[in-house]
């Protein structure tokens, strides 16, 4: 594991389009969930996690129980994985529900959620990056991977057609199931692959390569893990963005792209690193 305590200074298709534009993972009124739950070491902020493609929020569940263990609040909501302006303002409508700070933190994908997400709330203190994308205005997953080579994805993608509401074809990206523990998360059992490879959510191919917003990371601090065997989003495009963010960024030896699952302990040291900077 590498850590890097200080900001670095900011610097300034097929199969292959699928991938990179993938690669990225209620109704009524609600009463507002408090960010001060008691906790013998006082109020602390609420952890919303955001997940991305060929996952769900399952994937934090480790990190859940560790955030819940040490007293924060936590809320892990259903990415819908449709589109990044339509999914991002789903995350910013839970942002709205939660009275009190918050540390918005998201995986792959869930990283161009949550740098779209945030604007415009106050109540967000700090960002995290996980294994995720962070993209600047304008651009899109598909011009970051192409960037930096070296992604699995491209040649274990599936794709599923999908009806939209005018009467069109969608499509929708899944990992081939005989390449998923390879490409996605090599480090964990192959007997919990397979069943995260048959519950994978996938992806709208349409919906996922839109432009990114103007980005939140230029308003508010940020944090990134970075697994450097990340077969999904090369470690050389992470640390590029992490970069250009001023992201103070921990590296993960040997962790595949769900560092989350195989590495709970530094994403939460990462989320309570923000906790501290910011409180």
């Amino acid at each position: 594991m590498i850590l890097s305590g200080q900001r670095p200074r900011r610097r300034t298709v097929s199969a292959c389009l699928l991938a990179a534009a993938l690669v990225a993972g209620v109704g009524g009124a609600v009463a507002p969930v408090s960010a001060t739950t008691a906790h013998p070491s006082g109020p602390k902020p609420t952890v919303v996690l955001v997940h991305g493609v060929f996952a769900d929020a399952s994937g934090w569940y480790q990190t859940i129980a560790a955030l819940q263990k040490a007293g924060y609040p936590v809320i892990a909501p259903a990415n819908p994985l449709r589109d990044l302006g339509g999914d991002s303002a789903y995350v910013s409508s839970i942002l709205d529900s939660i009275d009190g700070p918050v540390i918005l933190v998201g995986h792959s994908y869930g990283g161009e959620v949550i740098t779209n997400a945030a604007r415009g709330h106050s109540n967000v203190k700090a960002l995290v990056y996980v294994a995720a994308f962070a993209p600047d205005q304008g651009e899109s997953a598909l011009q970051l991977a192409g960037k930096f080579p070296g992604s699995k994805l491209p040649d274990a993608l599936i794709a599923r057609d999908y009806p939209l509401p005018d009467g069109s074809t969608g499509q929708d990206g899944y990992i081939d199931p005989a390449k998923f523990r390879d490409v996605f998360a090599a480090d964990l059992p192959s007997s919990r692959t397979r069943l995260m490879a048959a519950a994978q959510r996938p992806g709208s191919v349409g919906g996922l390569a839109g432009p990114s917003g103007a980005p939140a990371w230029k308003d508010l601090p940020s944090w990134y893990v970075i697994p450097t065997a990340d077969h999904v989003i090369p470690a050389a495009a992470q640390r590029f963005m992490a970069e250009r963010a001023q992201s103070r960024t921990v590296e993960v030896k040997g962790s595949s792209h769900v560092v989350m699952m195989s590495h709970p302990d530094i994403v939460v040291r990462q989320i309570q690193a923000a906790h501290q900077a910011t409180r």
